[in-house]
Formats: C-alpha cells, structure tokens, sequence
C-alpha cells in the first residue's frame, strides 16, 4: 500500500514512472480502471479539484465529492477509510491538516493522494515538472522559488530533497523554509534561473512586496527561463500585470499538466496497493 502525502514519499526513479504514466495519459494511452474515487476538496478549490474529477472519470473511477469538513468529526480516521474501502479504489483529500491524511492512510485500507495542506502540495510541484519536461529534463534545472515558508515553499523543498533539484529561496532574511538554500537579491537570483516560481505572500504581502515579479526582474533572467506563478495569483501582489506579457510567463496551458499527472499519481498508487 503506498501514499502520496510528501514528495519525499516518492523517489527519484518514481518521478521517472510517473512521468511517464502522465505522458501516456497525456496522449490518451494511460491504462484505465473500473472503480470508484472519493474525493475531499472544498467548494473554493478549482483546478485541481476539476482536473482530479475529470482525471478519475476519464480513466474509469467514478469520482464521489465530499466537503473536506466531512472528516471532522470524531469517528476515528482508520475507521472511516475502512469503510470507505469497500466502495472506493482511492481517497483524494485536501484538508488544512495534513495529520487528517496520515489518520487515514494509517488504516492502509486504501491509498490516500494529497491535493494540499496546510504544510505542503504535492500534485501542484508535480505538474510543474511534468510541464517543463515536454522540453527539458526537469531534474537538470535550476529553481527559484519567490516568496515566504508556506505550503508551497515547502513541496518544492521536497521535491529538491527528493528529486535531487537545484533549489533558491528569494525572500527577505527570516522568511525563508527550513533546509532551502536562501538568497536576499531578486535580480541576481533571477539571472541564474531556470524556472521561477512565485506564491501568494499571505500575511507578509509588505515584506515582499520588494519581491514582486515585473517584466523588468524577468528582463535579467537567462534567455530560455520559464515563469510559472502558482496559481491563484494577484496582479500588482505577488506578480506584476507586465510580467505576464513578458515571453518567460508560461501561459494557462502550463496548468493543463494537473489532469494527466494527477491521473498517474492514482494509477501509480492503486497499483500499488
């Protein structure tokens, strides 16, 4: 029985496999199943709850959505996943609290996907890299996260520590996660960059504010780099309104990674279990 609640879950040949997976999914050549998929996701979530829906129906699970506030409640977490286990193939679950998903893995009744804590967001790092590598292998990069410690911050720095990445923190001194290499100069951090990754600031918006991504910061970074702000952003927050107009801005369709990666990610763990 295996889980997808970390990056450091997986391994460098996993990320090898699932990309792969993804790729077949992406051409309409995924393997398909007949079962059922229960997902936890709130009523803001949009694209990855979409892709995670659409994704399981395509592939054979019928998709069943519940309000993630359904597991709080004191039934005991291995008790609900035990039941559920007889109808479900799959949990899917976002929910503040990553200690909800290791309650319910714990029951290793079925495998449970990660789709965001609080802590981390697995599947939104893992469609970056299966994104980039259409065009690059996306273990030879060179990565900038922009931004404070958060739940993003933190899945990059999984993913560095699990895949072998190349990983900068921009941000000011204080802010930065635990074990990522830190940097203070934007300009100078960009111009080494590969991929340059934002997040929404939360409650340190004044101190990033000097962060901010325009077309002029984009201006010093290397000729083929890529900027994929995580989605949802802001104009005039995290990123500028010029900087995606600027060549480097990785567009909408970048996100369309979601749904084949997510699709591998269930097939990679119900075959597992």
């Amino acid at each position: 029985m295996r889980h997808l609640l970390r990056l450091s879950d997986l391994t460098l040949p996993d990320l090898r496999e699932l990309l792969a997976l993804a790729e077949a999914y992406r051409t309409g050549a995924g393997p398909r199943f007949e079962g059922c998929a229960v997902l936890f996701f709130p009523p803001t979530s949009l694209r990855t709850r979409v892709a995670f829906e659409l994704g399981a129906a395509r592939m054979g699970l019928r998709p069943v959505t519940f309000p993630p506030e359904t597991l709080d409640k004191p039934e005991a977490l291995t008790d609900v996943a035990g039941y559920l286990a007889q109808w479900a193939d799959v949990l899917v679950v976002r929910h503040k609290d990553i200690v909800v998903l290791e309650g319910l893995a714990a029951a290793e009744a079925l495998p449970v996907v990660n789709a965001m804590t609080d802590v981390n967001h697995p599947c939104e790092v893992l469609s970056d890299l299966f994104a980039l590598s259409a065009t690059s292998d996306p273990v030879t990069l060179r990565y900038l996260f922009v931004g404070a410690d958060g739940n993003i911050a933190r899945a990059w720095s999984e993913a560095a520590s699990a895949f072998g990445l190349d990983l900068v923190q921009c941000c000011p001194e204080g802010l930065a996660a635990p074990d990522v290499a830190w940097v203070d100069d934007l300009v100078e951090a960009v111009s080494q960059a590969d991929v340059i990754v934002t997040d929404a600031p939360g409650v340190h918006q004044d101190a990033l504010a000097p962060y901010r991504i325009t077309a002029d910061v984009l201006r010093h970074a290397p000729p083929d780099a890529r900027f994929a702000p995580c989605p949802p952003f802001v104009r005039g927050r995290e990123v500028a309104a010029d900087a995606l107009l600027h060549p480097a801005f990785v567009g909408y369709g970048f996100k369309a990674a979601l749904l084949p990666v997510q699709q591998a990610v269930m097939v990679l763990l119900i075959g597992a279990g």
